[in-house]
């Protein structure tokens, strides 16, 4: 149904996919991996059309069949759009899919009001939604879904899991959720950038996800395991072809009264020299050339288990004027890790900025990480200016072997921060939270646009940190293995669940 053969992909200075050969069937369901950057987003605009910043070179057939496309965010055109005007070309368009539009509209778990909302009032959730909504709605082929998770509450992801398994028409998707990736995929596009993010690659894998993750690491550790010791064997061989050629000069150097001697110990430093020159071309397995795991770790913190991080009573939640929840209560008392999940459009975020604005003036630090990264990172310019105003060049260092352990390249340390991809900006905040010595963490959405061979080293870390953390998400894994409280906030209020 997609033929693309030999497509090359070079955004200056660097190439993103280089020979990229693939074919894609009826009923595939092809998942896009990879770290920040690497071109996945892009992979997958360049099947529409060539945008003017990059060269591509290569054949994409599409066969005559039509692409739906989701791009990863809403373009701010359709901020102040009514949903309506967004979703139909007028009122006969709409009555031509009435019926498949409340039909998705309900699995989608929308109100039919939303649809006299401008964007601009919508959650991230709902906004994602909308836009799911109008795909659907469109006659196409084959979809194209850029982080379709983004934002959507659980019984969302399960619906959108669903549908990916169910149709028979391709899914080519670019998505952080290993739990979405486990569940749908049956072939991972991995796009790598190795040697310092200066040099390309890629792996096809015909198979689910988690066989490839256990098949890739399998593979590294075993080519490793042989690298090393080839290069043992070979240091081994070295140190003892030097040991006896030391020997043999040396005894060269005492038989200059002995011709004879001297002429068979020459001939015998040829050999060795042969012998030398032979081993320094022998062919030496390569050390496997893969992306760095991010480290990062956070201090010790010292608040005691009895200690009341926060007594949260208020009558209700209200959003623009509009009331959304009764009244909500949160006692969080000690190291308490508690997740809040909920529908779109609950009110999750304003609760958690309410948690926030509340904790911020206490004597804790306070680590925040809002689900909308420019709310954070508005006011700088450059990566390190953000984590610090220090212009000490030890504190720069510092700062700069921070971001090399989350693997920002010198360049993306020096670029602006608006060129950074969203999954750079979420591994800079959370340098800053590591770096100011945070006591609380306020996380919303903390995994959200993250690689998924990124993300258990995240979740690692957040399980083990021996403070508080307050956050949002719908990452279920991140659920599973982080919290210890998971409450549920619905128009009736918050209520614990786990």
């Amino acid at each position: 149904m997609l033929e693309i053969k030999n497509l090359d992909i070079f955004l200056y200075p660097k190439y993103l996919v280089k020979n990229f050969t693939l074919y894609i069937n009826k009923g595939d369901k092809v998942a896009i991996i990879g770290e920040e950057g690497n071109g996945k987003s892009t992979l997958l605009k360049c099947l529409i059309e060539t945008p003017s910043h990059l060269e591509v070179k290569g054949e994409i057939n599409l066969k005559g069949n039509r692409l739906g496309y989701l791009p990863q965010q809403l373009e701010e055109k359709y901020l102040n759009f009514r949903v309506f005007d967004y979703l139909f070309k007028n009122e006969t368009d709409y009555f031509n899919n009435i019926n498949e539009f409340y039909k998705y509209l309900n699995e989608v778990n929308l109100k039919d009001e939303v649809l006299y909302q401008e964007f601009k009032t919508l959650s991230g959730g709902e906004k994602v939604k909308v836009m799911i909504l109008k795909l659907l709605l469109e006659e196409v082929d084959i979809y194209l879904l850029d982080e379709p998770t983004n934002d959507l509450d659980l019984s969302t992801l399960i619906w959108l899991e669903n549908f990916i398994n169910s149709t028979n028409k391709p899914v080519i998707f670019v998505s952080h959720d290993e739990t979405l990736l486990s569940n749908t995929a049956n072939i991972i596009v991995h796009l790598e950038q190795v040697k310092n993010k200066s040099e390309c690659r890629h792996t096809i894998f015909k198979g689910d996800y988690e066989s490839y993750v256990n098949l890739r690491l399998s593979h590294i550790a075993h080519q490793t395991q042989i690298a090393n010791f080839e290069r043992k064997e070979f240091q081994k061989r070295k140190e003892r072809l030097n040991r006896i050629m030391q020997k043999v000069e040396n005894q060269q150097n005492n038989a200059v009264r002995d011709p004879s001697l001297g002429r068979l110990l020459k001939k015998k430093m040829h050999s060795l020299k042969s012998q030398e020159r032979k081993l320094d071309k022998t062919e030496l397995t390569e050390v496997p050339a893969v992306e760095e795991v991010i480290k990062f770790s956070f201090k010790e913190v010292n608040i005691p288990n009895s200690r009341v991080i926060l007594d949260l009573e208020i009558p209700s939640l209200e959003v623009d004027n509009k009331k959304i929840t009764d009244s909500i209560s949160l006692y969080i008392k000690g190291n308490e890790h508690i997740v809040i999940i909920g529908e779109n459009g609950v009110g999750k975020t304003t609760l958690i900025k309410i948690i926030y604005d509340i904790l911020k003036d206490k004597p804790f630090k306070i680590g925040y990480m809002s689900q909308n990264y420019d709310e954070i990172l508005n006011n700088y310019e450059y990566p390190v200016e953000f984590i610090t105003s220090s212009k000490k060049k030890e504190d720069i260092t510092k700062v700069r072997q921070y971001l090399g352990n989350m693997n920002f390249t010198s360049e993306e340390m020096s670029g602006k921060i608006k060129d950074l991809s969203n999954g750079s900006k979420a591994k800079l905040i959370l340098t800053k939270l590591v770096l100011t010595k945070s006591e609380i963490l306020i996380l919303d959405e903390p995994t959200r646009n993250v690689s998924p061979l990124s993300n258990p080293t995240i979740r690692k870390v957040l399980a083990s940190f021996n403070g508080p953390i307050i956050s949002i998400s719908h990452d279920r894994k991140y659920i599973e293995e982080v919290a210890d409280k998971v409450y549920v906030l619905t128009k009736n209020g918050l209520n614990e669940i786990k």
